[in-house]
């Protein structure tokens, strides 16, 4: 695990990818190289593509205070602001470096029994075995073309 100090704090370069599986009570192993890094708690809500984004607080607490910004009058900032947070849980890992996730988050990312959790930059994502294979092989089919146009972000 690589760790960039800056200003604001520390900002965790979370790599990798492991299949894990979700037992039936909902609960699913934080791979070891995630858990320091992670902290003791952290914040598991819906991400993007139908997957669940786990932060540590210190990025949730940055993330949070952007969303706060976002104008109230806007409808689209209201509801990504919404479905956002609602589904935000604080989690611990336990003994055995499993977390307890919640139904409606299982449900949301479809997370039924075999799952991949994998490092992007500063959290990490849980996703459906099949929602990431899926997801995977249509982004690498197209990844060039994903390069070329982030080109603007000098990349």
């Amino acid at each position: 695990m690589v760790i960039y100090i800056y200003e604001s704090g520390a900002n965790y370069m979370f790599m990798g990818e492991f299949q894990h599986n979700i037992d039936a009570k909902g609960r699913i192993i934080v791979p070891s190289k995630f858990r320091d890094e992670l902290g003791e708690t952290f914040i598991v809500t819906r991400g993007l593509d139908k997957c669940l984004f786990a932060y540590p607080m210190n990025e949730w607490k940055l993330l949070e205070d952007k969303l706060k910004k976002l104008p109230l009058t806007k409808k689209d900032a209201r509801a990504f602001t919404r479905f956002f947070f609602s589904g935000a849980v604080e989690c611990e890992v336990d003994k055995q470096g499993r977390i307890n996730l919640p139904q409606p988050l299982r449900g949301y990312a479809a997370l039924e029994k075999e799952c991949v959790v994998i490092g992007v930059s500063n959290r990490i994502e849980f996703w459906a075995s099949e929602n990431w294979e899926d997801y995977f092989n249509d982004s690498e089919e197209s990844f060039a073309e994903l390069a070329e146009n982030l080109m603007d972000f000098d990349i």
